[in-house]
């Protein structure tokens, strides 16, 4: 909700609300930010809607027995959802950049926001993570830019179906894995997608993505294993580094070859690099011009983010893991360099660990070695009619079942203290989850006592 705030605000609009984390006192710099900012901030009581001539605005995750809605549906107000509103602003844009995809959405739209930026296009960007290359002291939480209306860079989100909403001018589709729904209405939507949008950025390592694409036009492919593909990495060209990833970049087409260097590492960020190259070429942009950005590209906040590094030589480091692809990802490119791996992972939800519970405990177990160990706590829970009746304690006997090496610790602070008795010299200790800008908290002040 803060980006699609900010570039309401942005764009001349008049935006106030309520936020369960602002009763709570949770993340109070944040909304201290918002209010010096021009925001109205109420409880959420309902005293904030006043009006009939006030549209009301929420995310899926908002229940109808909250009293701003409530209020809402008594005088009449209009009403939309996050997504609906994201969609309105999206398609009335000259050029809409769509990015979906089950995992990669906010770092690919970030690079292509930046791609965008650096080629003097202007573009308003939404995204679901701050984007340290906009970062100011004037926009400390730069989930969002705020350029022209002439071009609109958005991730997309299937996981409450509003994908359906977008007419993109590009849709980038990065991949096709289990979330928050069943694989075959993961299908249908992100086929929809495709066939919505006017051209397409497609990656063509995804066997789902290439089931759904083979038959539709204007296609720019990308991968990372496939050497037909139009954008792809010369063999033997990749350089994997702690804390970077290198690679020549090939576009296909005319046979050009550019070299590419992420201050960021894994191989999964290398792809998501052609995914924003890809795009960028559909809407455009010369391949030579936005591999030259990308070296400049700074990441994101919680995208395996380095918190800091102990004089014994412990790393803490912050990231967005919460569904399969993505925790692999991050184990993956940890366990690609010596040391052993502490992940502590925060389920974001009791729904999602109901849905996703048995993959992500053979994700721990297969990506993780017998001298490594996970951590689980209760999952997030600011309240509501969430069904807490199966928890983070069953996906630890998952693992333990699949061979893995996992324990069950209740709360945050059990889990520190739990850190603080487990760390070594030369472990790397990563804090993953969504959902919680807490963590981030969390991260630094673990950081800061193994110090």
């Amino acid at each position: 909700m803060l980006p699609l705030a900010q570039i309401v605000h942005g764009l001349g609009g008049e935006v106030a609300g309520s936020d369960r984390s602002h009763d709570q006192g949770r993340t109070q710099e944040k909304f201290g930010w918002l209010e010096r900012n021009g925001f109205g901030l109420f409880p959420q009581d309902g005293r904030g809607v006043t009006s009939a001539e006030q549209i009301v605005v929420a995310s899926a995750a908002v229940e109808d027995t909250v009293p701003e809605i409530v209020r809402a549906g008594d005088l009449g107000c209009p009403r939309m959802t996050r997504a609906e509103l994201n969609a309105a602003l999206f398609n009335a844009a000259d050029t809409s950049i769509a990015i979906a995809g089950t995992s990669g959405k906010s770092t690919v739209t970030a690079m292509l926001g930046w791609i965008m930026h650096e080629a003097g296009r202007d573009p308003t960007i939404m995204n679901g993570a701050v984007m340290k290359n906009f970062v100011s002291p004037d926009s400390p939480f730069a989930s969002a830019h705020v350029g022209g209306s002439a071009l609109y860079v958005s991730e997309v989100d299937e996981s409450d179906g509003s994908i359906a909403l977008y007419r993109p001018s590009v849709g980038v589709l990065l991949n096709v894995s289990l979330d928050h729904k069943s694989m075959e209405e993961l299908r249908t939507l992100f086929d929809d997608y495709l066939r919505a949008s006017q051209a397409c950025a497609v990656n063509w390592d995804e066997a789902e993505v290439r089931a759904l694409a083979h038959d539709i036009d204007g296609l720019t492919t990308f991968a990372l294993g496939m050497p037909e593909a139009d954008l792809s990495v010369e063999p033997g060209s990749i350089m994997d580094q702690p804390t970077a990833v290198a690679a020549t970049v090939i576009d296909r087409r005319d046979g050009s070859a550019q070299p590419l260097r992420l201050a960021m590492p894994g191989r999964h960020n290398l792809s998501n690099a052609l995914a924003a190259i890809a795009g960028a070429s559909a809407a455009g942009v010369p391949v030579e011009d936005a591999v030259a950005a990308l070296g400049t590209f700074a990441g994101l906040a919680r995208r395996f983010e380095i918190v800091g590094t102990t004089a014994s030589g412990i790393s803490v480091i912050d990231d967005f893991g919460h569904n399969p692809e993505k925790c692999a990802a991050t184990l993956r490119t940890l366990k690609q360099h010596p040391g052993r791996v502490v992940a502590f992972f925060q389920p974001h939800g009791y729904g999602p660990l109901r849905q996703m519970g048995h993959e992500l405990a053979e994700t721990f177990a297969r990506e993780l070695g017998p001298e490594d160990v996970t951590i689980l706590c209760d999952p997030v829970y600011f309240g509501g009619t969430a069904d807490r009746s199966e928890g983070a304690e069953r996906v630890v006997g998952l693992i333990e079942q699949a061979g893995g090496h996992a324990e069950y610790v209740p709360s945050r602070e059990a889990v520190a203290d739990r850190i603080a008795q487990l760390a070594r010299p030369g472990d790397r200790i990563v804090v993953m989850g969504a959902r919680d800008d807490t963590l981030t908290e969390f991260a630094r002040e673990l950081f800061a006592r193994l110090d």
